[in-house]
């Protein structure tokens, strides 16, 4: 974290609770959902599908709240903003973040129910999600903090708020604030769904104001409209300092400088459920990036940080990570 900056993070996504369940793929067929992806859900659909599915748990979520989670669990300085309701799902992700040592910015939408996340883990442990954005939605239509923006050494932005005219309009003006202070900007892909629905929005953001690029490969390959990884790599180099581009099982490769740099996917004993992976990858990259370690060492970290999330059910960690990082050092 640089001397002047507060935060070394500070993150703008959806506020959602996820509510988790395990399920065949026969149901996800049955259901006409793709495996693997996200999709909107309307009220209706969410009651429909929530009765529908086995026993679940609920945990408190969204990409970039995940993220800013996984900073704080290292060590780091993270802030979060984000929308929720006034109602019993909004005080759940309102205490989890605080209770998690993130920095809560949380405004409140009248007429609104808190998001939610209806996630359907198959036994290969990938997930397929279904999103009730609620509140979460109406992050746009609320003031920004540009003083919060200006007291982060990086801002941090999830793609999944490229749903709504709204939220993008807000997404340029907290990026342009940032890069006005002197700020890093760094922009999570999110889903191959939000790359597909919005290539050219996220394409002029990216050129314009993002320093760092998050994405993995179905995500990175849509974006640029290729078959070929290294094609698509080539590409991000070519429009961002820093790309950080994931491949499962396959690890991942940091570009910058036109250099590349492979880091090896972390051992795991048992991938249990992939949720939240992509978010841990970045929170450990952000973290070793804000603290001044290399770009090897901060990809190290963000394998790690992967590593320990697609171990157990739910998108957040449940030991702390700098103490994980510790016993790596």
């Amino acid at each position: 974290m640089t001397a002047s900056a507060r935060y070394d993070v500070l993150a703008l996504g959806h506020a959602i609770v996820d509510v988790i369940a395990h399920a065949e793929d026969a149901f996800l067929a049955e259901q006409g959902m793709t495996k693997g992806g996200m999709q909107l859900i309307d009220t209706g659909r969410a009651r429909d599908l929530y009765d529908r599915m086995e026993p679940a748990i609920e945990v408190s979520g969204g990409s970039a709240a995940n993220t800013a989670v996984g900073i704080a669990s290292l060590g780091g300085q993270a802030a979060f903003v984000g929308c929720v309701a006034d109602d019993e799902l909004g005080r759940v992700f309102s205490h989890d973040l605080i209770a998690s040592g993130v920095q809560a910015n949380l405004a409140t939408a009248p007429d609104a129910a808190t998001g939610r996340c209806l996630i359907l883990v198959t036994p290969d442990a990938e997930r397929t999600m279904n999103t009730y954005l609620g509140a979460a939605s109406l992050l746009g239509e609320q003031p920004l903090n540009e003083a919060l923006i200006r007291d982060a050494s990086i801002l941090y932005l999830e793609g999944y708020l490229f749903s709504s005219p709204s939220n993008i309009a807000a997404l340029r003006q907290a990026a342009e604030i940032a890069k006005q202070a002197g700020r890093q900007v760094a922009l999570s892909l999110s889903d191959r769904f939000c790359v597909e629905a919005q290539r050219a929005a996220l394409k002029d953001l990216i050129r314009q104001s993002v320093d760092i690029l998050f994405a993995n490969e179905p995500e990175i390959t849509a974006l640029y409209e290729t078959g070929s990884f290294d094609d698509a790599v080539l590409h991000a180099g070519q429009h961002v300092a820093i790309a950080c581009l994931t491949r499962g099982a396959g690890g991942s490769v940091i570009k910058a400088n036109g250099t590349l740099i492979r880091i090896p996917a972390a051992s795991v004993e048992r991938v249990v459920d992939t949720t939240g992976a992509g978010d841990l990858y970045a929170a450990g990259f952000l973290y070793g990036y804000t603290q001044g370690m290399t770009l090897q060492q901060s990809g190290e970290v963000a394998a790690l940080a992967a590593r320990e999330i697609i171990g157990h059910v739910g998108p957040r960690p449940e030991v702390k990570l700098s103490e994980l990082l510790a016993a790596l050092a």
